[in-house]
Order: C-alpha cells, then structure tokens, then sequence
C-alpha cells in the first residue's frame, strides 16, 4: 500500500494538471472570500469564516473529482492494471493507497486556507476573538466531507477508462449524494415528516451539524459508513473488471 500511495502522490505532483488544480482551488477560496460580492467578508462585515464554509464544499465538489478521475482510469486506460493484479498487493491495498493519497492531497489544498483564518482574526476588532471552537468543527466537517468525496470519486473512477467520463459521473454523484437530498427533502410531498429523515440521508445535513462545532458520532458513524461502502464497491468493481468477478482480495 506504501508504494500505491508514493506512487499517486508523485504521479499527481509530476503533473501540471496537479498544481493546476490546487491553485484553482485556492485563487477560487480567495476569490469569494474576500473579492466576489455578496459572499466577501469584507461586505459581510463579521470576523467569521462562516462564508469560507460556505463556499468550500461546493469548491470541493469540483477539485475532488478532478483528483480522483485518474485514480482507476489511467491504470485501465494503459492497462497498468494487470501488471499490478500480477504484484503481491491486495486490491484493498490498492484501493486504500490511492484513497489515502488522495486525502492527503486534499488536505494539502486546505492547509494554505489556515491563513484566512489568521488575516480575519486580525482584521476584527481587539477586543472581539473569532470563533476558534467553530472554525476547528468546520474543517474536521470538511475533512470527513472531503475524505467522503475521495471515496465516491475512487469508485466513480473505477468505473471507466475515461477521465473525463470518470470526472463527470464523480461530479454528479457528490453533488446527488451531498445536496440532492437535501433538495428533495424541501418538496412539498415530503413535508410531512418525511422531510427530516430525507435531509439525513444526504451529507449536506451531517456537515453542518459539525460545523456548528458540536463533534457528534452519529455524524461521524455516518461519514465513515459511506466511505466504507464506496471503497467496498471500488472493491467490488475492480475486482469484476480485472478477474472477471473472481475472489477480492
């Protein structure tokens, strides 16, 4: 698993496509943070980072896929794939390397977002300190949000052998999976109790429930269960493309 993950993290970084997509992310971060109007905290007024919180998920919604869409992909695309089915390294392995590195890329992406945080509490009055315990909940909730996106991508990749297709379907699934239901639960035929449990089953409501600085394990139990189900069905899909549905290893 140490050289699939060494593997991406140097594949991802010998790429232009890498640095593109980091910096996209961040000059986009900067953009509505402090440039666009009506979500500049200049025009807000308010020694807050709830307007960053706001906005990242729907910028992750973008860069994770585009960093996942090559996960699998590529390798079938070349056919690297075999050559690693033929290496003593378990599909878990494989899988788990590429998720791994993936997440630590991400949160790559978000270190360099740690500044707002210190150019906001100096732009706020002496004698008024920002929110340091719902800042710290948000970004653990934008990190399992992150890192739950990493997982629906990786799969999303092993379904093809196009980045792009891999890319578009990512794209789709994220957005589905973090404010469809979410969506659904505001139409009127699902108001009538439905709507609550509806709006649970989305990661939208799961990830402003942390941020709101309250760390709930039933958030967390959530998070981490659809990970584990979207790097069992990455198991699942390798293993039917590659052995023909034979044993996962």
């Amino acid at each position: 698993m140490r050289s699939i993950f060494i593997k991406e993290i140097n594949s991802f970084f010998s790429s232009i496509v890498g640095y593109v997509a980091l910096l996209v992310f961040l000059v986009f971060c900067s953009l509505f943070l402090w440039i666009i109007p009506n979500f500049s905290i200049l025009e807000y007024g308010y020694a807050s980072m709830e307007r960053f919180f706001d906005i990242a998920p729907w910028l992750l919604l973008l860069l994770v896929p585009a960093v996942t869409m090559r996960s699998f992909a590529d390798e079938f695309r070349t056919g690297t794939i075999e050559w690693l089915s033929t290496k003593p390294v378990s599909d878990t392995e494989i899988i788990m390397g590429k998720y791994f590195a993936t997440v630590v890329l991400i949160i790559f992406a978000l270190l360099p977002t740690v500044v707002y945080v210190y150019t906001i509490d100096n732009l706020s009055y002496t004698d008024i300190n920002i929110d340091t315990g719902a800042i710290l909940g948000s970004y653990i909730g934008l990190f399992f949000l992150a890192a739950t996106f990493a997982a629906v991508g990786i799969f999303c990749s092993s379904l093809t052998a196009n980045q792009v297709v891999g890319f578009l379907i990512s794209l789709f699934a994220c957005f589905l999976l973090y404010t469809g239901f979410e969506q659904l639960s505001k139409l009127p035929k699902f108001s009538e109790g439905i709507d609550y449990y509806l709006s649970m089953v989305g990661m939208e409501f799961h990830y402003n429930s942390i941020s709101r600085g309250l760390i709930d394990s039933r958030d967390v139990i959530y998070f981490v269960s659809v990970i584990v189900l979207f790097v069992s069905l990455t198991r699942y899909t390798l293993a039917s493309r590659t052995r023909g549905g034979g044993n996962i290893g």
